[in-house]
């Protein structure tokens, strides 16, 4: 096997009310912070939590929640304007996957002298970042932990994959009373949207022992969080075990790869703004049945992990054990089971598997694929 190479770069704070100690945490990186925010959170009252914390601990802050208006080059253009005329130290970034990747892109760039597109082109940054504090509220990011920064360009709205600086994210919270603001609907897509991230880098080209070893602990977490515990030695609320599987997939994911589902679904969103957890959810069993082809037996080990299949059952048994385990996962959340439920036709989402196709984490897949093994899965779904 390969070398195994893994740095420990972020601070990582798990736990309940977690986002009121990060005044005292940035503080060390700089008195003056750019706040960027889903709007959404400012109106529930979210982002004040955070900015009380900034405000206790005597730091400056301004806060950009303008996420909806434009493609993700484009906010981050505004971004990149607005911090280097307020001379800021560092990013906090508070929501989802959109304000982390801009968040961090503006630590990336804020140095660089050449126009972004540069770099969303393919030059990699060479000037010192700003520090980066990240506190996502949707348990989880699938590249947090690494240098690669996954971006819409405005100019096609394809996604494209910055190469960052190693080291940008100084701390990443994962606070599990920050989702209390999320419907039951989009908390359940997204613990399976995450569940969906740990198995496809179990199931990567790239794992390892070491992402071997935090996915399955990340998948007996969310069997805790999903079914409960079948004795009381585990009391833990269901939104803390949520947030603890989200961090080990997200921290999985950096010594791994994102798979099929989670790749598709980016590049869906990119294109059409249809939300990743509703695409990825949807693709999860399809991924899986795909999956099952050639790698059962790594199927089988998680489907046993969590109960889905006996012991005694053989590894195709035990994968489509797990299929249809997620299909009814979805049937009970009331979820979407079909592509074609959200208003997309099959002819858009053949541009997007283009697009997927072109990106170098294709090579990472659990097997050799290209854009039309892509659109045929997605044909599948539909």
């Amino acid at each position: 096997m390969a070398d195994f190479s893994f740095k420990v770069s972020p601070n990582i704070l798990v736990g309940s009310y977690a986002a009121s100690r990060v005044g005292q945490t940035v503080a060390s990186y700089g008195s003056k912070f750019m706040v960027i925010s889903d709007s959404i959170l400012r109106e529930n009252g979210t982002t004040q939590k955070i900015t009380k914390a900034l405000e206790d601990k005597k730091i400056e802050f301004f806060i950009f929640d303008e996420l909806s208006k434009g493609g993700d080059s484009e906010i981050l253009e505004r971004c990149l304007k607005l911090g280097r005329e307020a001379h800021i130290h560092g990013v906090i970034a508070v929501g989802g996957g959109r304000p982390m990747s801009v968040g961090r892109a503006v630590c990336s760039l804020f140095n660089e002298e050449h126009d972004l597109y540069d770099y969303l082109d393919g030059s990699v940054p060479k000037s010192p970042a700003l520090p980066f504090i990240a506190i996502p509220t949707t348990i989880r990011d699938a590249f947090i932990f690494t240098d690669t920064i996954p971006l819409e360009d405005a100019r096609s709205s394809t996604l494209k994959l910055l190469k960052s600086q190693s080291g940008i994210a100084k701390l990443v919270l994962f606070d599990p009373t920050l989702t209390s603001t999320l419907t039951e609907n989009q908390m359940d897509s997204m613990a399976l949207e995450t569940l969906c991230l740990a198995v496809e880098t179990y199931l990567s080209q790239k794992t390892n022992f070491f992402s071997n070893m935090i996915t399955e602990k990340a998948v007996e977490l969310f069997t805790y969080a999903l079914d409960g515990s079948q004795t009381l030695t585990v009391t833990t609320p269901k939104e803390e075990l949520l947030s603890q599987a989200g961090c080990l997939a997200s921290l999985s994911a950096s010594t791994s790869s994102i798979g099929i589902a989670s790749l598709l679904s980016m590049c869906i969103n990119a294109r059409y703004k249809i939300s990743r957890s509703l695409v990825t959810t949807i693709l999860f069993p399809y991924m899986v049945e795909e999956c099952a082809k050639f790698k059962a037996d790594r199927i089988s080990i998680l489907a046993k992990k969590m109960g889905i299949a006996q012991p005694e059952q053989s590894d195709e048994e035990a994968a489509h054990a797990f299929a249809e385990s997620i299909r009814q996962r979805i049937a009970k959340a009331n979820l979407p089971a079909r592509l074609k439920d959200l208003s997309v036709s099959l002819e858009q989402l053949a541009l997007a598997a283009e697009d997927a196709g072109q990106l170098d984490i294709v090579n990472n897949l659990p097997r050799s694929m290209n854009s039309d093994d892509l659109f045929g899965m997605i044909k599948t779904a539909y």
